[in-house]
């Protein structure tokens, strides 16, 4: 019925021959396997993001980052357990203080880690807020916390990327000798 030619795009499994055939798929099987066939389609899409990964290799900047996390990922990893240990402790603590008098937005020691996390990482949505006077010193002393453990990666990446940017520049100077 169709015939599929490659020429224009040079590519057998480009979109919109895809697209092509997916529709006459669909108009031949009803709208069940319509709903299928776009589905394969969203994969094609995943895998078309997927190949802007490949371009990483080619840059020297994406290659010194990874690097340096790579350097850092056990200081950064004990950044994040910390984010966990405090967000567990202060979520606990802000739900037994709040939980009385504002049952609504502390209902669980879920929500007040939710409250915990948004409050260190110094987002604010504001969905959550404490109401008591004690809620509200607990979190103002929690925003400040989350204040300086914001920028103590930052001297540690800092610190890294710098040992790294020396490191490949001394080997930049060895490979033009």
């Amino acid at each position: 019925k169709h015939v599929v030619s490659t020429q224009s795009t040079g590519h057998p499994l480009h979109p919109s021959l895809l697209r092509g055939l997916i529709a006459e798929s669909a108009e031949t099987e009803g709208e069940e396997h319509q709903h299928r066939s776009y589905v394969v389609l969203r994969v094609c899409r995943i895998f078309r993001i997927v190949r802007v990964f490949k371009f990483i290799r080619h840059s020297q900047d994406l290659i010194m980052i990874i690097k340096v996390v790579a350097h850092a990922k056990k200081e950064l990893s004990l950044l994040v357990l910390l984010l966990f240990i405090f967000s567990v402790s202060f979520g606990s603590l802000m739900y037994y203080i709040e939980h009385s008098t504002n049952g609504e937005q502390f209902s669980s020691i879920m929500q007040g880690c939710w409250w915990a996390i948004v409050t260190i990482t110094t987002i604010g949505y504001g969905d959550i807020a404490p109401q008591t006077w004690l809620g509200k010193t607990v979190g103002s002393l929690v925003l400040t916390m989350g204040i300086v453990f914001l920028a103590l990666p930052m001297t540690i990446i800092v610190g890294k990327f710098s040992t790294v940017y020396e490191k490949e520049k001394g080997q930049d100077g060895e490979k033009e000798r």
